[in-house]
């Protein structure tokens, strides 16, 4: 559900459809907030945690704070962005490197779009190279979403692929050989920047994308690439919030039950 054009179609309506408008956020806005917190039921105490970014795995991370000081429980978290960093420590949540911590028992991450094969797209909060060095140093991933990041196929919500920003007019030119012209740079004449310093190349591949790994291998082999937001042979486990409740989707070939 893209909430932008919801906005875009209605924001000149009358009382009742922004009353309609308030009422689609605060729902969507409470299915993140049921999925991010079920997400924590597969937390242990004494777990080395990945910290994911995003609107919904932040409620993941703040039940944290709330288990930790209420609770009693004992963890320890890296984080994968500079914003997870900074609500982790105002929570009390001690951090660390992933090159003091070791193998992560677990990372808790969101996701844009997820595919029945349990490929994501992600990289909508800009983040995605540090979340996918992450998730490949845990020996699980636990993704919370709702249920309209639910899809057949991996491709309506734009790819993100981080790049360097020296000459990133030609690193963009040979992505758009792969996605057929449709790259854009985020933030159009004011980049976007990562934590990392890089930029964003959103690519517009429609709903299409049905051998996620070799698009991802292909668009790797481009210099100037830094990383592609596709997760393949990643994600365990995906807790989704729907109005039906909180569904649990478990990865046959996963590593978590």
């Amino acid at each position: 559900m893209n909430l932008t054009v919801i906005y875009v179609g209605i924001k000149h309506g009358n009382d009742h459809d922004r009353s309609s408008l308030r009422r689609v956020v605060s729902d969507v806005e409470a299915l993140k907030r049921e999925a991010g917190i079920a997400a924590c039921n597969f937390i242990k105490n004494g777990m080395k945690l990945g910290l994911g970014t995003g609107s919904t795995v932040r409620y993941t991370v703040i039940e944290i704070g709330r288990l930790m000081n209420e609770e009693g429980l004992s963890i320890v978290g890296v984080p994968t962005s500079e914003s997870t960093k900074e609500l982790a420590e105002s929570l009390g949540i001690p951090l660390i490197s992933l090159a003091d911590s070791g193998p992560l028992d677990l990372v808790i991450d969101g996701a844009d779009e997820f595919d029945t094969n349990f490929s994501l797209i992600k990289g909508g909060g800009g983040a995605l190279t540090r979340e996918k060095i992450v998730a490949q140093s845990s020996n699980g991933m636990v993704v919370v979403a709702d249920d309209t990041k639910q899809v057949e196929m991996l491709g309506a919500f734009d790819l993100p692929i981080e790049i360097i920003p020296f000459e990133w007019e030609r690193t963009a030119a040979r992505v758009s050989e792969i996605c057929s012209g449709k790259v854009s740079i985020r933030g159009g004449e004011n980049p976007f920047v990562t934590d990392n310093g890089g930029f964003i190349l959103d690519c517009s591949f429609g709903p299409t994308i049905d051998n996620p790994k070799d698009l991802e291998n292909s668009l790797l082999n481009i210099a100037g690439v830094v990383e592609v937001g596709l997760f393949v042979d990643i994600c365990d486990v995906v807790v989704m919030a729907s109005s039906g409740g909180i569904v649990t989707l478990v990865n046959p070939k996963g590593r978590l039950e």
